[in-house]
């Protein structure tokens, strides 16, 4: 860029062409001249451009500069808003006087309110460029060229918000631009949208704001005075406010949480201000879906083209992209959907065009075959229709598509009109206006016709109440029920993937309603090429990522990236090696073998054995022990068993007992309540030492808990948690390895797979005790089969280099009474 920008300077004379390519006049039937001067104007070409990128980014640094630096531009722009506010506020006021005593005129608007609820034309299947209302306003930032930059990525808000702090800390804090973008969940400010709770909800509502915005002034002029329908518009939505917006991201680093209240303090939308910041910014930060998801990543407006990205937490990044591109339907949502489509049509059958019409016949119609290929009927109640084969049956998708007789049905076509017609939104407002219960009705020919929607509803919620499902969910559990055709939608996307990266699972149990069609996604590396081809460099990172040949074979090669393009590093841990004893325990205080397999964990021996190792633990080790088990159920048993035999009681003498809840909402409790108990016996002393928390490998407390300092001077891990291999999804994904990946080591893909699951949810749970520099604590493997070579290899090294194999209990017992000395003297 330098080199052509300073023959630039000297003139276009001082541009020297290249020479041409041998032959390449003669193969034209052109002169040398003709060739030499197109080469020089493409070079002429390329110094315009530069010079103008040049103008620009210095156009930027300067407005940046001055914002950063004139405090007088903040306080002018916040007057303008103010003065906006109160020319709109007397607006309104205007608006109420004239309005006063017109009661049939609003009678009349609400009626005409029922229009938003009627699909637009839809003139054409082909791709058509939408104009996004922000094309209007001739600016050149909207050209802006992206510069190179960063995207980091993080599983959760709070985890990118954690690292947002970090960069304003550095001393890079001040100097660099950076931009947090999240879900509208996140980040909308519109109270009235924010209400809807659900994200598709949110989504479709902000969309049709903007589209409200946009067809404003040709409805009117189209419609005239006869039908003059009331729309709402996001205030939020102000295109100078936005620009003020992005100014005021990029000068200084913003978390989530700020750039929250700057749009609420600026009147602007954070979630389409952020995006506009995207182009100058040089450090992104978003959550890793955001990235994963092609169609959400082309809708945020992230350019991937030569730029650095950053997995963080990426532990789960195979599980992540095989979620985000999977889709389960149950039968009573395909019912529901089904009902609710259907009335919708012959509501407002006369109103719709011809098009509009023909594509709700292909949605109904695929509804009827799903819910066929489930055994049930659409037009009966699905809670009511018993299934007569129960039962899994995976399917490839070609398979599933002829069987259901679907095959003759463009699903791409489909697909793209739900997204371009909101189809799922009309119809959510549809079942908001005369599907509640609650709702009044007026009793005309036309309304009595939607009262079997009304009671079908009523039929499934009743339904859902009967399978026992929590009160506290009951109004998530209304969103789901009502905007059934969403959760559709996206099993109709997985169903476009190809033939052999996929199947469709169709799980028959009990009744129709019951039952589900799920799209399980074989091969996450189709989705996340992309990232790898287009990126200059990707960073898959994380504290325990152990086992990583997964991510080398399954989305790096699977990817087609070359092999030498991949490169490992590991690092040690920031803890002294005295700070982390790990031991593999091979048999208990009676010399019981620890060999917790399906066959033998029931066995009542071990679960005493179990017991006695924890008595002897809680009695030499203070603060809190959390011990893992394999899964709820075993937790359950073991527990129970212990109570039966009084070693429950044995063990609440010395360390009071939690468990983890199954429910999300209960975790932050539990975890108060343990922290509090270990703060209150370290403070008063006595034979209480502390607490015993029992946990589940995989469940709400193995992944983002800091069991820290006394919170976890021990982890046990009871068993190895291998994934149940009878799960039809897990077999199909065992089957699909071995016959697309290669032999390792002698052993087969699917072998491995199993092993290096086990491994991951090991590292995880494990890795919750040591949490910073001086912490330190003892972790205990209870199961000889951790010693096997294959095993232990797939442990994090900072852990392998330290861990000691006992073969008895007695040895294990006098190290750990070893660290109990070395925690009296840190204390």
């Amino acid at each position: 860029e330098a080199r052509l920008l300073a023959l630039g300077a000297s003139g276009p004379d001082g541009l020297t062409p290249q020479q041409a390519r041998p032959g390449s006049g003669d193969a034209a039937g052109e002169p040398d001249w003709v060739t030499a001067f197109v080469q020089k104007k493409e070079e002429r070409d390329m110094v315009d451009r530069l010079k103008e990128e040049q103008i620009r980014r210095k156009k930027r640094e300067d407005r940046l500069e001055k914002i950063r630096h004139n405090v007088q531009l903040k306080y002018a722009a916040k007057r303008k808003r103010c003065e906006e506010d109160e020319a709109k506020h007397l607006l309104q006021l205007s608006k109420e006087a004239l309005s006063q005593g017109a009661g049939e005129g609003v009678l009349d608007q609400l009626d005409h309110n029922e229009e938003e609820l009627i699909l637009a034309e839809y003139e054409s299947d082909d791709e058509k460029k939408v104009v996004s209302g922000l094309e209007e306003e001739e600016d050149d930032d909207l050209e802006e060229e992206h510069v190179t930059k960063i995207y980091y990525c993080s599983r959760t808000h709070s985890q990118l918000s954690q690292f947002v702090r970090e960069v304003q800390k550095s001393p890079f804090g001040k100097d660099t631009r950076l931009v947090s973008l999240g879900s509208r969940q996140n980040l909308c400010v519109n109270e009235e949208v924010r209400r809807l709770g659900a994200l598709q909800l949110i989504n479709d509502r902000c969309i049709e704001m903007q589209k409200n915005k946009h067809e404003k002034k040709s409805d009117e002029e189209n419609e005239g005075k006869k039908r003059r329908v009331s729309r709402t518009v996001c205030p939020f939505y102000s295109y100078e406010q936005m620009q003020f917006l992005r100014d005021e991201v990029l000068v200084e680093v913003k978390d989530i949480e700020q750039l929250v209240s700057l749009g609420r303090e600026t009147k602007a939308c954070p979630y389409y201000g952020s995006r506009f910041a995207i182009p100058a910014a040089q450090l992104v930060v978003l959550p890793y879906q955001m990235l994963l998801h092609e169609p959400t990543r082309n809708a945020a407006g992230i350019k991937l083209k030569d730029q650095v990205v950053i997995i963080d937490e990426a532990h789960n990044l195979i599980d992540t992209i095989t979620c985000i591109h999977s889709a389960e339907v149950s039968g009573s949502q395909l019912c529901c959907a089904h009902s609710q489509l259907s009335q919708y049509m012959e509501r407002y059958r006369k109103r719709l065009k011809a098009k509009n019409l023909m594509y709700i016949k292909q949605i109904l119609y695929l509804l009827e075959r799903f819910v066929a290929m489930l055994g049930g009927n659409v037009n009966q109640n699905p809670g009511c229709q018993a299934v007569s084969q129960t039962g899994t049956v995976l399917k490839s998708i070609n398979d599933f598509l002829f069987q259901s007789q679907i095959d003759n049905i463009n699903l791409f076509k489909v697909q793209r009109y739900c997204e371009k017609s909101l189809i799922s939104r009309k119809l959510f407002g549809f079942v908001e206006r005369y599907g509640g219960p609650a709702s009044a009705v007026k009793t005309n020919k036309e309304n009595q016709k939607l009262a079997g929607l009304q009671n079908f509803l009523l039929t499934l919620q009743q339904g859902s109440d009967k399978e026992g499902d929590p009160p506290v969910e009951a109004e998530h559990d209304h969103l789901r029920t009502a905007s059934p055709l969403m959760q559709i939608e996206g099993f109709l996307s997985a169903l476009t993937n190809a033939n052999q990266d996929g199947r469709v699972i169709l799980n028959r149990q009990g009744t129709v309603g019951q039952s589900s069609l799920k799209f399980l996604l074989l091969n996450p590396a189709v989705h996340f090429a992309k990232v790898v081809e287009e990126c200059r460099a990707v960073i898959i990172a994380g504290g325990t990522m152990q086992p990583v040949a997964d991510f080398r074979e399954q989305l790096l090669c699977c990817a087609g990236v070359d092999p030498a393009r991949v490169v490992e590093f590991s690092c040690g841990h920031v803890i002294p090696p005295e700070n982390i004893l790990p031991i593999i325990l091979c048999s208990g205080p009676s010399n019981q073998q620890l060999e917790f397999t399906y066959q033998t964990r029931d066995l009542p021996q071990m679960m005493d054995e179990t017991g006695r190792i924890l008595c002897n633990l809680c009695n030499v080790i203070p603060g809190g022990v959390v011990c893992f088990f394999p899964s709820y159920e075993y937790e359950k048993q073991v527990y129970g068993h212990w109570e039966k035999t009084g070693l429950l009681s044995r063990l609440a003498a010395k360390k009071k007992i939690f468990q983890e809840p199954k429910k999300a909402n209960q975790v932050e409790q539990v975890l108060v309540e343990y922290a509090k108990c270990i703060k209150r016996c370290s403070q008063t002393g006595g034979q209480m030492t502390g607490a015993l928390l029992l946990s589940v490998v995989g469940g709400k407390m193995s992944e983002g808990i800091n069991f820290s300092d006394d919170l976890g001077r021990c982890v046990i891990m009871v068993g190895m948690p291998y994934p149940n291999i009878k799960s039809p999804e897990l077999q199909e994904k065992m089957t699909w390895l071995d016959k697309t990946m290669p032999r390792a080591a002698g052993q087969a893909p699917s072998r491995v797979l199993i092993e290096n699951l086990c491994m991951k949810a090991v590292n995880q749970s494990i890795g919750r005790a040591i949490r910073h520099q001086k912490d330190f604590a003892s972790i205990l493997l209870l199961d000889h089969r951790y010693a096997r070579p294959a095993i232990f290899n797939k442990l994090p090294q900072w852990i392998r280099e330290r861990t000691q194999v006992k073969p008895a209990f007695g040895s294990a017992f006098a190290e750990l009474r070893k660290v109990r000395t070395f925690i009296s003297c840190a204390a």
